[in-house]
C-alpha cells in the first residue's frame, strides 16, 4: 500500500506548498488530515495529480485547524465522501462542515473505514490542560499494522498499544506523522525511541510535532528503517 504525503512542514521541491499541519493519502482513497490551508493543499492535490472525486473518505484525526483546515475547500469540490470525526469535535466544526454537505460520522471505536484501512477510534488525550481526544489510522498490509498519527495528543505509545491490543497477532511495521514530542526533553525522547524498539515497531517517521530532537533521536536509532516525511513523497508500506 502506499501513502502520499500532500502536506507537512517540509516538501520535495519549492513548487509544493508546506506548512503547519499533516495530509496523508492512503491507497489514493482515504485521506487522513487536510493540514493548515484550503488553498495549500488544493495547490498540492493539482501538483501532485490527485483525483479528489476518488477519494472514499477523510479522517479527521481531531479538532485542531492545523488538522482540518482544508477540510472546506476540499468539500466544495467532493462532498460526497464520508467524514470521520470524534464526538467532541466543536458544534461549530459539525455545522460548517454540514452546511457544505459533508456527511459526518463520528466514532467512538474502532472502525473499518474500506478494506484495509482503519480508525482507532477516539482515544482520550489533553492538549495545554483541557481534554482533546484523537484518532489514527491503522492500515493493514503485507508487512503488518502500519499507524498514521495527526498529532498524538493520547500519547504516542497509548496509541501503539491500543492497535497492538487490536491487532495482536500483527507486527506493527511503520508509525509515522505527529508524535508530540516537541516540548519534550531528549531523555524522553529516547526513552520512547527505546519504547518502539521494545515493542517491535520496524519503521518510524517522526515529523509536525515531533520536533527536531526527535527526529534526531530516531534517525539515530531506526538507521535505514527511519522514515523521513516531506510533502510529494509516497511512501511505501
Amino acid at each position: 500500500m502506499k501513502i502520499k504525503v500532500l502536506f507537512d512542514k517540509e516538501a520535495l521541491n519549492s513548487s509544493l506548498c508546506c506548512g503547519w499541519g499533516v495530509s496523508f493519502l492512503a491507497d489514493d482513497k482515504v485521506l487522513f488530515d487536510t493540514g493548515e490551508k484550503g488553498s495549500y493543499l488544493s495547490e498540492n492535490i493539482k501538483s501532485l495529480g490527485v483525483d479528489v472525486e476518488k477519494i472514499e473518505a477523510v479522517i479527521i484525526s481531531h479538532d485542531h485547524w492545523d488538522h482540518w483546515g482544508g477540510l472546506w475547500d476540499l468539500l466544495k469540490v467532493n462532498n460526497k465522501m464520508p467524514v470521520f470525526i470524534c464526538p467532541n469535535f466543536s458544534r461549530e466544526f459539525k455545522d460548517r462542515a454540514k452546511e457544505l454537505g459533508a456527511n459526518l460520522i463520528e466514532i467512538e471505536k474502532q472502525v473499518q473505514i474500506t478494506p484495509g484501512i482503519f480508525s482507532t477510534g477516539e482515544i482520550a488525550g489533553a492538549y495545554h490542560g483541557k481534554y482533546m481526544p484523537e484518532q489514527a489510522l491503522v492500515l493493514k498490509t503485507k508487512n503488518g499494522v502500519n499507524i498514521i498519527t495527526g498529532c498524538a495528543h493520547p500519547g504516542i505509545i497509548k496509541i501503539i498499544d491500543k492497535v497492538k491490543n487490536k491487532f495482536p497477532d500483527e507486527q506493527i511495521y511503520a508509525v509515522l506523522g505527529g508524535f508530540h514530542l516537541k516540548e519534550a526533553d531528549r531523555r524522553a525522547v529516547e526513552i520512547i525511541a527505546g519504547n518502539f524498539k521494545e515493542i517491535g515497531v520496524k519503521k518510524a517517521g517522526p515529523t509536525h510535532c515531533s520536533g527536531e530532537t526527535a527526529q534526531e533521536i530516531f534517525k539515530a536509532c531506526y538507521g535505514a528503517d527511519f522514515i523521513s516525511v516531506s510533502v510529494g513523497q509516497t511512501i511505501e508500506i
